[in-house]
């Protein structure tokens, strides 16, 4: 048994068996004794006072138990009882018997004293609560008669003159026996009270009924003198003013003008604030009241002139449902008739509703190809142009990627939202759930939703972009854009087919600078992975799910519309590049379907007519392994298999640092591309269409919005396998900051300058083993390490893409050492 038990134990025991005496012995003796001496029980039951408790009557009639059998044995002589606590008489107590009579008494000792500090505790208590009675009736009573005094001197003070003199005697008088009442009706209140009864304030009340009673009769005389006649005298004074009502609303004798009820109210008023001091509250103030309605009146004016104003503006539509969704007044529209545009033109059609008509055509036609307006675009084009002096015009075959490699940029975030480029557009309460262009639209409802994404695809890329791209050396221009340009399903709140005029403005833009164009559809119905960048962030509803087929057949019907569209011959030279499926999620969805999807759409997009010989079929790696596509969709003609280099999505890379970066993309990449060109250890032609010089995770947004990073250990996207729940920085500790990491580049050290451009200039060098690279993207608002134009006016970037200063020779690779790797 353990420690401790044995005394528990004993302790329960010895209870036990003194219950058990207790009720079986002296009970029942009580018991005999009680119903031989009935009324002596009753008297003594009786005579309890109210203080006492059921133990104490216990404890009294064990005594008295004691005593009676104590009498018993005194009369009856030795006896054989052999009851516990009965011995013959003169024979001494034993030992234990005595200790269990000392114990008992003990017991009742203690039990006497605890009742009678008990009783004190409650007398004192009663005594306290009586005494603050008394003295908060005491401090009441003061305060009324302090009250009753002043409502006798504001009253004498109000008589004035003789009158008062006249009447002071008898009114003192008078006062002076209502305060005797009231004082013997304290005094019997007093009484009461210590009889102990509740106090009643039968006197005070009586006091206030008398007060409340001469203020009525002084309201009645004042009524009976503003109900009289007007006088000559105050008309001729100029007192008199309009109608007044009196305290029951109704007005003098002969519709009377109460010019002397306002007169008295006016004198009683300035007596008081005389007497008192006091002021009147500012309603009861006329100038003051007069001045605060004027107030009110001016901002009720402004509200109604601001409304009058604002609403019309915001609630105009005159030619669509909804709103341009730009303040700047479009220009070009003088051009042609609003009579021109058919009242049921939707707003794809209707130029008088779009936010901005820069560079498109503005003549009405309903004309589609492939079912798809051509609304916007010019009867003529030209493709004279080239992006430099290095590559060919647009009307000339570009020749062998492979000799030739393409060197371009991403206009990601612009067509195909994504939050870490437009932070902006994403800055809502996280608790909204807004992390995604559907939940954006969602949120912000179809009219708003309109207005906002129309004024970004307006303003976040112009004419300027293409031309800065071509400036900097850069030749061709990968354009995603989401499949709801095209279509739109039931339940979906994307804003539908704005986003398709600006991709053909933008195509045409490439043309006049001679850029050529890679067509990435971006987000295909139901997400291809499941990430922000293809719509809607979560489950892949693509080839997987309950309508995972459905979807993956609306996306073979909307390249079906795509491809016959861009195949009609002002689009041969410029689109050499035609994406399928950005980034399809290979590791969770059935690799073998997918391939089989992608055949069975580059198939349909050849018949269509984008021919083999000018436009190169582009298919995402999905992430599968490059080695893993040797031997895959080798039927298909003039194909590239599309693969995404970036060192920070990595576990294992980011932990890399500067030199080791440097070095990784000089020797890993390149050898990644070799391996992946050969098709007798990969797919054959590679294309790199997105990297990026970042050297950290740690950009807003970039992980998903609200989400960690990997950079300081805070990376939770619910797989296991690609979690960082610890920093992975360099140094892997908690010195792993992000501060410094998202600071704009005039906090950049040269030696991070140098670092940057390096690691870009290598990246350039390794992909254009392959078929080309696209820079991933091209403008940020705030992510500089992810911004080409940012780089650029950074010094980070060559300023000629095909002039570099470091092509992967590894001896110039520097230690960085000056350079803390924790930021």
């Amino acid at each position: 048994m353990p420690r401790g038990s044995h005394s528990r134990t004993r302790s329960q025991d010895y209870h036990q068996d003194h219950h058990h005496h207790h009720r079986d012995g002296h009970y029942s003796n009580y018991e005999r004794s009680r119903s031989r001496h009935p009324d002596q029980h009753r008297h003594r039951r009786g005579s309890v006072t109210a203080g006492e408790t059921d133990l104490e009557t216990d404890a009294k009639a064990y005594q008295h138990q004691r005593r009676e059998q104590r009498r018993r044995r005194r009369s009856q002589g030795p006896t054989s009882d052999n009851e516990e606590g009965t011995l013959p008489p003169g024979q001494p107590l034993s030992a234990a018997a005595l200790a269990k009579l000392n114990r008992e008494n003990e017991i009742a000792r203690m039990k006497e004293q605890r009742e009678r500090r008990r009783r004190e505790r409650e007398e004192a208590r009663i005594r306290e609560r009586e005494e603050a009675r008394a003295r908060e009736m005491e401090k009441e009573r003061e305060r009324a008669r302090e009250r009753g005094q002043e409502r006798t001197r504001s009253r004498g003070r109000s008589r004035g003159g003789v009158a008062s003199e006249t009447r002071g005697a008898g009114w003192e008088s008078e006062h002076e026996r209502r305060k005797r009442d009231r004082q013997r009706e304290r005094d019997r209140t007093r009484e009461r009270s210590g009889r102990g009864y509740e106090p009643v304030r039968a006197a005070e009340e009586d006091g206030e009924e008398a007060d409340e009673g001469r203020q009525q009769q002084q309201k009645y005389r004042e009524n009976r003198r503003s109900k009289r006649v007007v006088s000559g005298v105050l008309m001729e004074e100029g007192k008199v003013g309009k109608p007044e009502k009196d305290e029951n609303g109704y007005t003098g004798l002969r519709a009377s003008w109460g010019t002397g009820s306002s007169i008295l109210r006016i004198k009683q008023q300035a007596v008081q604030q005389a007497v008192t001091g006091e002021k009147l509250p500012w309603y009861k103030q006329k100038k003051k009241l007069l001045i605060y309605l004027a107030i009110c009146f001016v901002l009720f004016l402004i509200v109604i002139i601001v409304g009058a104003a604002v609403i019309p503006r915001v609630g105009e539509r005159k030619d669509s449902d909804k709103p341009t969704g730009n303040n700047n007044k479009p220009t070009g529209l003088d051009s042609i008739s609003r009579d021109s545009i058919p009242a049921d033109a939707p707003d794809w059609l209707n130029p008088f509703t779009w936010a901005d008509t820069t560079d498109f055509n503005l003549t009405y036609t309903d004309e589609t190809v492939g079912d798809l307006p051509v609304m916007g675009l010019f009867t003529t084009w030209d493709d004279s142009a080239r992006a430099n002096e290095h590559v060919p015009p647009l009307k000339d075959p570009w020749g062998d990627y492979g000799k030739r490699p393409a060197r371009g940029v991403n206009l990601g975030g612009w067509l195909s939202l994504e939050p870490f480029i437009t932070p902006s557009l994403f800055n809502y309460d996280r608790r909204l759930g807004i992390v995604d262009e559907y939940t954006l639209c969602q949120y912000l409802g179809e009219r708003r939703c309109a207005e906002t994404l129309e004024k970004h695809y307006a303003t976040f890329v112009t004419e300027d972009t293409f031309r800065e791209i071509a400036e900097a050396g850069l030749d061709h221009v990968r354009i995603p854009f989401s499949y709801w340009a095209v279509q739109t399903y039931d339940g979906e709140p994307y804003l539908f087919r704005t986003s398709w005029r600006y991709l053909l403005r933008g195509i045409e833009w490439c043309r006049k600078y001679g850029l050529r164009v890679n067509l990435d559809l971006h987000a295909l119905p139901g997400s291809q992975n499941g990430w922000n960048h293809s719509g809607r962030l979560g489950a892949i509803g693509w080839l997987n799910g309950t309508n995972g087929e459905l979807n993956a057949q609306r996306s073979l019907e909307i390249h079906d519309r795509l491809s016959k569209f861009f195949s009609q011959p002002r689009y041969h030279n410029i689109i050499t590049h035609y994406g399928l499926a950005n980034e399809p999620k290979m590791t969770k969805l059935d690799a073998d379907r997918v391939i089989q999807w992608t055949e069975q759409a580059a198939n349909l997009v050849r018949r269509n007519g984008i021919s083999s010989s000018r436009t190169i079929i582009v298919f995402g790696d999905g992430f599968r392994g490059l080695h893993k596509w040797q031997g895959q969709l080798q039927n298909v003609d003039n194909a590239a298999l599309d693969v995404h280099q970036y060192v920070i999505f990595n576990n294992d890379q980011i932990v890399l640092n500067h030199s080791a970066k440097v070095r990784f993309a000089c020797e890993s990449w390149t050898e990644q591309t070799l391996l992946s060109m050969d098709r007798s250890t990969g797919f054959g032609p590679t294309l790199v269409a997105e990297w990026s010089q970042a050297d950290t995770d740690c950009a807003k947004h970039l992980t998903n919005v609200g989400w960690g990073n990997r950079w300081t250990g805070t990376y939770v996207s619910g797989d296991p396998a690609l979690d960082a729940t610890s920093p992975r920085c360099p140094t892997q500790d908690r010195r792993c900051s992000c501060e410094l990491a998202n600071a704009p580049p005039s906090r950049w050290s040269e030696s991070y300058k140098k670092f940057l451009k390096m690691f870009a200039e290598a990246q350039m060098s390794s992909f254009e083993k392959g078929w080309g690279w696209w820079y991933w993207v091209w403008d940020t608002e705030d992510a500089y390490q992810w911004s080409y134009k940012k780089g650029l006016e950074a010094g980070v970037l060559p300023k000629k893409a095909y002039e570099r200063d470091f092509d992967c020779d590894l001896s110039q690779i520097p230690s960085f050492s000056d350079l803390p790797e924790y930021y």
